[in-house]
């Protein structure tokens, strides 16, 4: 693919309103990513090693965990390297690398979370059968589908973006998105914008969907005894936290992204611009390992493992 694109750097200005306490900021990154990188390695190692966790719930879980990883992991560490920077750029093709990755982590969170209400549902409308609807095979195939349709779906769309050719170079943001870049591109980029709506719509819409589906037919059954209206609020409230986390990020993507934000204070900004990438992977470990009792006795079995392997001094 030929890029005959003038730009070959982008600059993320709104670092420039960091610069005050960027040691600070740095700070509370740092520390905010070893904290996810943690809760969400223990959560998957954990899920995967302890053998009565190996259930389709678990699984989907241990997933979301490691979406958790590779999120925070395309956007902090580069947060990171341009606080300790003066410039505050990055090259065309790292810029266009996070886009993707920032993006296809947001397609396939939004699937995990669209089959593990499908998951919730099976298990509380259709106990009997739970096993057979979800079955090994079905869960593994539903795992790699939450993987694989993301990753090469979003790059249908996003090679639109690649051969785009670029006249300015400022992005009012911490990180790339695609619409900001877009806004660069002095080409004509109405079939993109056409294209962009289409597929996010075949993005949302799909996950959508099933998740209302759902919780109408969990919602449903609830009403026709207590006993089922308990089970549901134990089973089914970690996974509405997360997926109400997801959607209040998505909303202030949009705001971020759609609208001009600057009468806010900045620090307002940069809360709302970053919460969709780092309050889920940070938050969900704690929803899941805490509410969950299987889980959260599995975490302390496998501290005090540790703690007991550990040479005595």
């Amino acid at each position: 693919m030929e890029n005959s694109s003038h730009v070959t750097f982008i600059v993320l200005t709104a670092y420039y309103g960091m610069e005050k306490f960027k040691h600070a900021y740095f700070s509370i990154f740092l520390i905010m990513y070893m904290i996810i990188i943690t809760e969400n390695v223990l959560i998957f190692s954990v899920i995967g090693v302890e053998k009565t966790l190996h259930e389709p719930m678990y699984f989907f879980i241990s997933n979301l965990a490691a979406n958790g990883v590779y999120g925070s992991t395309v956007l902090l560490p580069a947060i990171l390297s341009n606080l300790l920077s003066t410039k505050y750029e990055v090259s065309l093709a790292c810029c266009q690398t996070q886009i993707y990755g920032l993006f296809t982590y947001g397609i396939i969170e939004f699937t995990i979370l669209a089959v593990m209400s499908y998951d919730r549902y099976a298990a509380i409308c259709h106990p009997l059968h739970y096993h057979t609807m979800m079955s090994l095979s079905k869960v593994y195939k539903l795992i790699v589908f939450t993987w694989v349709y993301p990753l090469i779906a979003f790059l249908f769309f996003f090679s639109l973006t690649l051969q785009l050719r670029f006249c300015q170079q400022d992005i009012d943001k911490l990180y790339c998105i695609n619409y900001s870049l877009v806004k660069l591109s002095c080409s004509n980029t109405a079939v993109i914008n056409i294209v962009g709506l289409v597929s996010a719509t075949i993005y949302i819409f799909p996950p959508l969907v099933m998740v209302l589906f759902s919780y109408a037919q969990i919602f449903r059954i609830c009403l026709s005894s207590r006993e089922m209206k308990i089970k549901a609020i134990t089973t089914c409230t970690p996974h509405l936290f997360a997926v109400s986390m997801y959607s209040i990020g998505c909303f202030f993507e949009i705001l971020q992204s759609r609208f001009d934000l600057r009468h806010l204070p900045y620090e307002t900004q940069v809360f709302m611009s970053l919460f969709f990438f780092i309050f889920p992977p940070f938050l969900n470990p704690l929803i899941y390992g805490l509410s969950i009792r299987s889980i959260r006795l599995s975490v302390f079995k496998c501290i005090k493992g540790q703690r007991k392997t550990l040479p005595t001094q």
